[in-house]
């Protein structure tokens, strides 16, 4: 397929760019500004997001349906690949970037400040990394769009210059993820000497030719390509800049990174185990190399680092942080299983860990611009003090993060173990069972906190816009109904995984 044929498949693409242009050029005509136009960047950012959310929904019925059914479509010369796996995750993506473009135009950190304009292109530009890095088939595609995200983030989690905390964190962000990025590069480069092709297919096969000799090899360039992976799903021990980004960056982007950057990085990293590894999962070209047992342990060790962080936590951002790490090892777990049941449960999962992560933490945006505040002490006696319905909302998406049914968090926990039992993941499941069980100790002390602990003298009424409010509602429900009604999210993660059925 010729690049000019390519772009008819490259629109959703092609609205973020044009939306990150409009952004800048209408921040710079005085007419506008002087208007009080200063509406107008988050109201286009917005309106590009959702343009590029239509386009990638409506990419199967634009004739394209019988292609995407058929096989992957290669797009400028392979570097980029587009099938309905690609389609699952530019949805789940792209809902998340529209999320935080919203929470943007609602949140006092952001909304007004200085520079605003620059804030909602470099939100876009990150979106646009991570539709990028859903369809990257191409080790240096893979490498330009893990970078394109992670230089907007950093920018991002400094975007309050007068905010100490984000300025550490972007400072640690920043030197994390360049450590992390040159380990990757490394890691590429020896897969490049081994196979002598970046394109994901011609790896599969030249590595599936390697003989015995070059398996140590082999192995030091998949564990440092892991280390990058590991470094965007902030898996233990690449997690240490989650706790602090999260903390200094505005809640729009601690919410992005939280969902659309983690997202993100499962589907380079499945995509490049299904294509690049070899087409039959990781065993088969890798055979003899501990892949599975090393992923055994980083999942384990996700999973229990994060809970027991968690739970010494007094601030909402670290709690929520530390939580992300732990929702990393249990996809993770998942991802030992890889092929059929596995792949689906781990696009399965992190749909439904979008929904409950995102209304957490517009619940916790709500507090920030009603209190000022994000320690736990601000919550207290929050159902008693005019916040009934938004505690309430809050105690849904905990106990759903929780795992507790009959809510979606129990839905995706459950497909993620049955996955590990079908494939004698046992140990595996156990660990992954307990760390539900001790999760469940720091999102109870925040449901006490709210509905048990009576208020302080000093601790003041509040009250929600009716918006917000009705925002996070509509997230509750979908909380609820997924957990009850979930056959037609399983149907679509299914269609997702065929692509890894060859």
């Amino acid at each position: 397929m010729s690049p000019a044929d390519s772009l008819a498949f490259f629109l959703p693409e092609l609205a973020l760019a044009t939306a990150i242009l409009a952004v800048l050029l209408v921040d710079l005509v005085p007419a506008v500004r002087a208007r009080g136009g200063r509406e107008w960047p988050g109201t286009l950012a917005l309106l590009g997001a959702a343009a590029a959310l239509v386009l990638t929904a409506g990419l199967p019925v634009l004739r394209i349906r019988g292609l995407l059914e058929a096989a992957p479509v290669p797009l400028f010369g392979r570097m980029l690949v587009l099938d309905p796996f690609a389609v699952f995750f530019k949805l789940l993506l792209l809902l998340a970037l529209l999320a935080a473009v919203w929470m943007a135009l609602r949140s006092r950190e952001v909304h007004g400040r200085p520079h605003e304009a620059e804030f909602h292109a470099l939100l876009l530009g990150s979106g646009l990394g991570m539709l990028l890095m859903a369809s990257a088939a191409n080790l240096l595609m893979a490498y330009l769009a893990l970078e394109l995200v992670s230089l907007c983030a950093y920018a991002l989690t400094g975007f309050l210059r007068h905010d100490r905390r984000g300025g550490e964190a972007a400072l640690k962000y920043l030197l994390y993820g360049g450590v992390a990025s040159g380990t990757m590069i490394y890691g590429m480069s020896l897969l490049f000497g081994l196979a002598g092709t970046m394109d994901y297919h011609g790896i599969g096969e030249a590595l599936g030719a390697l003989g015995p000799d070059a398996q140590g090899v082999l192995f030091v360039a998949l564990l440092l390509v892991l280390v990058g992976f590991g470094y965007k799903i902030a898996a233990v021990p690449f997690h240490m800049w989650a706790p602090d980004a999260y903390t200094g960056a505005p809640l729009p982007v601690s919410a992005l990174l939280a969902v659309g950057s983690k997202a993100a990085g499962f589907a380079l990293l499945l995509r490049f185990f299904a294509f690049a590894v070899g087409a039959d999962g990781p065993a088969a070209s890798v055979a003899g190399i501990p892949l599975v047992p090393l992923v055994w342990g980083v999942s384990v060790a996700t999973m229990t680092l994060g809970n027991l962080a968690a739970l010494a936590q007094t601030n909402m951002k670290r709690l929520l942080a530390y939580s992300s790490v732990a929702h990393a090892g249990y996809a993770l777990l998942a991802v030992v299983v890889f092929r059929d049941t596995g792949v689906r449960a781990v696009l399965l999962y992190l749909a439904i860990y979008y929904v409950m992560t995102l209304g957490a933490f517009w619940i916790v945006m709500m507090m920030r611009n009603a209190t000022g505040r994000e320690d736990l002490d601000a919550y207290r006696g929050l159902a008693w003090r005019g916040g009934g319905p938004v505690a309430a909302l809050l105690a849904v998406f905990l106990f759903s993060l929780a795992g507790l049914p009959p809510l979606a968090g129990f839905i995706g926990k459950f497909y993620v173990f049955a996955a590990g039992v079908q494939a004698g993941l046992y140990g595996l499941v156990v660990a992954g069972v307990l760390n539900s069980v001790l999760s469940l100790a720091y999102y109870a002390r925040v449901v006490r906190t709210m509905f048990l602990d009576r208020p302080g003298p000093d601790d003041r009424s509040l009250a929600f816009p009716t918006g917000d409010v009705l925002a996070a509602a509509a997230l509750g429900v979908a909380t609820v109904v997924l957990g009850v009604r979930f056959g037609w999210l399983v149907d679509r993660a299914e269609e997702a995984r065929r692509v890894f059925a060859g």
